[in-house]
Parts: structure tokens; C-alpha cells; sequence
């Protein structure tokens, strides 16, 4: 019996171990911890931010990975006004419920003002950890001014190659956007930031790029469904 227990205990442990080596690594983080794996890229950024090395809902660099609203946590099927979570259709249009700066798009007088994602609707906060974030527009500025952002392919994906001063380097899938069920120019790089964009609050900031250039707008509405680059802090 006592030969039997311990085969059963080996063989138990064996499995343990297989299922631990298949299981895809996933980034990991909490609080304001560094996140040191192969999730994380250093670009030499003067603020020190560091890039995951693929998008949300991802495995590889090459992967699009999974579509968000802005302002959501979760992907889904439809991405219109009507499914939107901080959109309700106020008789002839859309108003917001969270994230407004200005009367007309806001159901009463009661204006927030934010104008950043709260952590509870970051959706990179959500899905990865404390430790990570969606990028602010500035973020997304500092990543155009201070590196290389070239057009390529990479394990047959087109994309964007963007390359630190230090030599490190992510890539960029170009992932279209969703727009009520359909996926729209899948040639085109669009990634959310947590950033609103104030001039108009049903809408915004974006990092876009596509075969002539690359830059940061605030031209996507906040119903739309896009990709997600997160990042973290360097300590």
C-alpha cells in the first residue's frame, strides 16, 4: 500500500508539472511592482515607461489579440452606442454617462470631468494586474518622438516595428477597428489610449498608423472596438 500511495503521488505531481509547462505565460504584476519577464520591453524612453511586447488578449507580438470599447473591460460581439457601457440614447442621440467635459453630451448639468480612464475601467488594469495600464496620449507621443516606427512584416503579419534609441525593439500589428459587428480597414494600426479626447467626449485619443504615416488623433469614438498596448512603470 505504501509503494502504491507514493507511485500515485509521483505521478500526480508529473501531471501538475505538465499542466503548469503547457499553460500559456501570462504578465503578471500588482501594486507598483516592476514587471520583469518577456512581456515587458524596455525602449529607453526618458520617462522610463516600459511597452508590453503584444497586445491585449495576445500570445505573440504578432497576434491582434482582443478588441476593447473604450472605457471597457471586456471584449464583445457588437460594438455600437447601444451596447456601449457610458452611452445612453437621449432622444434623437447619444449622451454620455462618465467621462464628460461638456453640457451637450452629458444627460444633466452634472459635468465629471475626467478625462482619464479610472483604474476600474482600464481594461490593460483589468486583464493584466495593477501593474499595468493603458497608455496615456502622451505616452503614445513620447513612443512617436523618441523611437524609430518603420513598416514591416513579421511572421507574415503586417505591422509597425518601433525601435528604442537603446536598440529594443516592439512590434505593432495593424488590427483595423470593430464597428457594430464587423471589422473595419484591417489594414490600418489603431490602439486605444486612456486618454479623452476633450474637444469632443464621445471620442478618443488614439495612436494610428498606416502605410504612409503614424500619429496620435482623437478622431475614433469611444463605442468603437480597438486593440490595446499596455504599459508599466520602471522603478
Amino acid at each position: 500500500m505504501g509503494r502504491l500511495l507514493k507511485a500515485i503521488a509521483i505521478i500526480t505531481m508529473m501531471m501538475l508539472f505538465a499542466v503548469g509547462c503547457n499553460k500559456a505565460d501570462m504578465p503578471e504584476g500588482g501594486g507598483d511592482e516592476i514587471i520583469e519577464n518577456d512581456s515587458v520591453v524596455d525602449l529607453g524612453l526618458p520617462s522610463g515607461t516600459l511597452w508590453a511586447a503584444f497586445n491585449l488578449g495576445a500570445d505573440r507580438p504578432e497576434e491582434i489579440g482582443e478588441y476593447y470599447a473604450w472605457g471597457e473591460t471586456a471584449p464583445k460581439e457588437m460594438y455600437d452606442w447601444k451596447s456601449y457601457k457610458y452611452g445612453v440614447f437621449a432622444g434623437d442621440h447619444y449622451e454620455m454617462t462618465k467621462y464628460c467635459t461638456e453640457a451637450t453630451w452629458v444627460q444633466s448639468d452634472d459635468i465629471d470631468n475626467l478625462t482619464l480612464l479610472e483604474s476600474e475601467d482600464d481594461a490593460a488594469k483589468a486583464n493584466w494586474g495593477a501593474g499595468w495600464r493603458m497608455p496615456t496620449k502622451e505616452d503614445w507621443e513620447e513612443l512617436c518622438r523618441e523611437t524609430t516606427c518603420v513598416l514591416t512584416t513579421q511572421n507574415g503579419v503586417n505591422g509597425r516595428l518601433v525601435t528604442g534609441k537603446n536598440g529594443n525593439s516592439i512590434f505593432l500589428p495593424a488590427t483595423g477597428f470593430h464597428l457594430n459587428d464587423e471589422l473595419i480597414c484591417p489594414n490600418l494600426g489603431v490602439y486605444w489610449s486612456s486618454s479623452l479626447y476633450t474637444g469632443s467626449p464621445d471620442r478618443a485619443w488614439s495612436f494610428h498608423f498606416d502605410n504612409d504615416e503614424y500619429h496620435v488623433c482623437g478622431t475614433y469614438e469611444r463605442n468603437r472596438g480597438q486593440a490595446v498596448r499596455a504599459v508599466s512603470a520602471k522603478r
